[in-house]
């Protein structure tokens, strides 16, 4: 192999070796443990070449390196292979997610199966209305003057309203008006359902036009994103497994609370079904993960983007281990609501 090439196959050993031992790597474990052909002399070259390329760095004083974030930035760019799942892991996620009855459960069980396979905090994202479409809506005489409205959109979400009547309605008019809302909404993309909302009482029957007059601000509420609910975590207690990766685990334990932040890593990533991204140390916009790395990955169905899914951990973790886990849950959550 070239300089070029060895030096790469150096900075993998050093990645690969101090995400094994938490310990700074010298050039004799390198020959003793990667078959480089090459003496140790010319391994401490290399690595004085990538420590001035600000790719490894010297922790302390001892003969070690680690890598710094550029140097798993690289490392990440240059994988060939991702670790494929072993069959307990392909199990452990078809048990977690053939146990779900509904989008609900679906979430759910993915993010638990997906912090316990890769041993980090897990975050799903509820499939972004704005991406959706409108299935079906539903409506359900409660009483003379209660009136259940069901949103369900072609994602399996499901939005459920209680309206108060100003007057009583017979069961025919409540059929005629569930006919005239399908009639206009039913496979419109939400995005551009408000619109559709906002002209229905020039659209329907006379004698429904009061009753979807008193409707039009409850459809409005349940077709607009609520953020709060968009986003779902397990496997925060896996941050204390890493407590040495963090110089100070608070400011992590704050922004997982803050749903915004991430939601922001998540949409980023939803944009882009089946991708894979890595954000790596300081490449985190938000103060508090910079000493995290984020492995996330969008999910869909029928080839459009509807969310995202990832992991958040410490960056000495095992990439190639992570990204074929968050890829696979991404994968099968797409297909089961494809299926649905």
């Amino acid at each position: 192999m070239n300089v070029e090439e060895r030096k790469l196959e150096v900075l993998r050993a050093i990645v690969e070796d101090f995400i094994a031992t938490n310990e700074p790597v010298g050039s004799k474990a390198i020959v003793d443990r990667h078959n480089l052909g090459v003496s140790p002399a010319t391994i401490r070259n290399d690595m004085a070449t990538l420590e001035a390329e600000g790719l490894i760095q010297q922790p302390h004083t001892s003969a070690g390196r680690v890598p710094t974030d550029a140097g798993y930035r690289l490392f990440v760019d240059k994988l060939t292979a991702l670790k494929p799942l072993s069959p307990a892991e392909r199990r452990a996620i078809e048990t977690f997610l053939d146990t779900a009855v509904d989008l609900d459960g679906v979430l759910h069980n993915a993010v638990r199966a997906l912090a316990q396979i890769t041993r980090n905090v897990a975050v799903v994202q509820y499939p972004s209305l704005s991406r959706s479409r409108v299935r079906h809506l539903e409506t359900v005489l409660l009483s003379d003057l209660r009136l259940m409205l069901v949103l369900i959109t072609d994602t399996g979400r499901v939005e459920q309203r209680v309206v108060e009547l100003p007057a009583p309605v017979s069961a025919l008019d409540i059929a005629d008006l569930r006919s005239a809302l399908n009639t206009r909404l039913t496979g419109q993309r939400l995005a551009d359902a408000p619109t559709i909302v906002a002209d229905l009482p020039e659209n329907v029957p006379g004698h429904l036009q009061g009753l979807i007059t008193t409707l039009t601000s409850v459809l409005l509420e349940a077709l607009v994103e609520h953020p709060s609910e968009r986003v779902v975590m397990a496997g925060s207690a896996h941050l204390t497994d890493h407590s040495l990766d963090f110089p100070a685990i608070r400011p992590v334990l704050e922004a997982l609370e803050e749903q915004v932040v991430l939601l922001r890593l998540l949409d980023q990533q939803s944009a882009a079904s089946g991708q894979i991204l890595v954000r790596i140390g300081n490449e985190n916009s938000y103060e508090g993960l910079q000493t995290t790395s984020v492995v996330s990955a969008g999910y869909g169905a029928a080839g459009i983007s509807l969310g995202g899914v990832g992991v958040l951990g410490p960056r000495r973790m095992d990439y190639a281990h992570t990204m074929a886990r968050v890829a696979a849950v991404a994968r099968y959550v797409g297909d089961l609501l494809a299926e649905n």
